[in-house]
């Protein structure tokens, strides 16, 4: 029996039909990849998925009132750390890698409670780092920044407020609470090794003297200043001995203030003394262009060896002379 050959119109039904019936199931590719995609999740993957929904799940938020995050911590090493059911490390955050801890950092609260205690309320920088344990440098840190913020709100210009907050939830921070006692963000009498305290001598003194920190930094150095003058803060030194003698504890307190008032408007005098004679030393010529300093140098006054800092030519640099024939390179000190 000879094939049935359909009519033209039962053809374009036909046709019609296999374009609206949908195609084999697999997902789209893109024109430049000519690897299928995979139609399902990898076995780790699949694993990590449920590890979220469990005990991952604990490490998403961070519950109210905690502070910083929560960091994974090895089994192993929470049986060793004696770590139970509800306890996390906070300070490790790379599990391999244990000798490394985050150190918290100042939140909002306290780096507005620190510009407000120096800029309005009037209170030295040494006093503010000394009363809540914070670094004078991050003081001062916080203030310019804290001064850039204000301006830019003066301005209208917009701030990254959500990625900030973002940031500071992904880290321990330190709040400060000014009607108690704080506890320090970080060591402020922190002094660093001086390269001539590295040095072995012996000195030979009798037992009756009274062999101070002074007399060890002479010792080292005839230049050197002693420990209690190269920390950042040696007020607070002359505080615990007025506590120590029997002075009252308001009345050190306040004297302490009196006394990093002083050592800083000081500092201050010095500094603007400093820019005033260098200021006085140049003499411009202004014109509607440019504006012309000129300064007197000394040729001469280049120092022994002619490698003094305020020698003409040192902000560019003085060629070193380490592969010159003929120089002593012995060292004539110990470092």
């Amino acid at each position: 029996m000879p094939p049935r050959i359909p009519t033209p119109a039962v053809a374009r039904v036909v046709e019609a039909q296999l374009c609206i019936a949908p195609r084999a199931s697999h997902q789209q590719t893109a024109s430049f990849s000519s690897t299928p995609s995979r139609d399902g999740f990898s076995k780790v993957r699949r694993e990590f998925r449920r590890w979220l929904k469990l005990e991952g799940n604990q490490f998403k938020s961070i519950p109210e009132g905690e502070n910083g995050p929560r960091y994974y911590t090895d089994p192993v090493k929470r049986r060793i750390k004696n770590l139970g059911p509800g306890q996390f490390e906070t300070s490790v955050p790379f599990m391999q890698n244990p000798s490394f801890r985050a150190a918290p950092v100042l939140n909002e609260r306290a780096r507005e409670l620190i510009w407000q205690k120096v800029m309005r309320d009037g209170d030295t920088i040494k006093a503010v780092a000394a009363e809540y344990g914070i670094d004078i440098r991050r003081v001062a840190a916080v203030i310019r920044l804290k001064e850039v913020e204000k301006d830019w709100e003066k301005k209208g210009k917009t701030l990254a407020k959500p990625y900030a907050k973002a940031v500071l939830s992904m880290v321990r921070t330190h709040n400060i609470n000014p009607t108690v006692q704080n506890k320090p963000l970080e060591d402020i009498n922190e002094v660093h090794i001086h390269p001539h305290t590295m040095q072995q001598i012996f000195w030979p003194t009798s037992e009756s003297r009274h062999f101070t920190r002074k007399d060890a930094a002479k010792v080292f150095n005839e230049d050197m200043l002693p420990l209690d003058k190269r920390v950042q803060i040696p007020e607070l030194i002359t505080l615990e001995k007025d506590i120590a003698s029997g002075t009252a504890p308001y009345e050190a307190a306040q004297k302490f203030k009196k006394s990093v008032r002083d050592s800083e408007f000081k500092t201050a005098e010095k500094a603007r003394v400093r820019a005033t004679a260098a200021e006085s030393a140049v003499t411009r010529v202004r014109t509607d262009r440019f504006d012309l300093r000129f300064q007197d140098f000394n040729a001469e006054a280049v120092g022994t060896d002619g490698r003094r800092r305020s020698a003409i030519g040192a902000r560019y640099g003085v060629p070193h002379y380490d592969r010159a024939k003929g120089q002593v390179k012995i060292p004539t000190s110990v470092p």
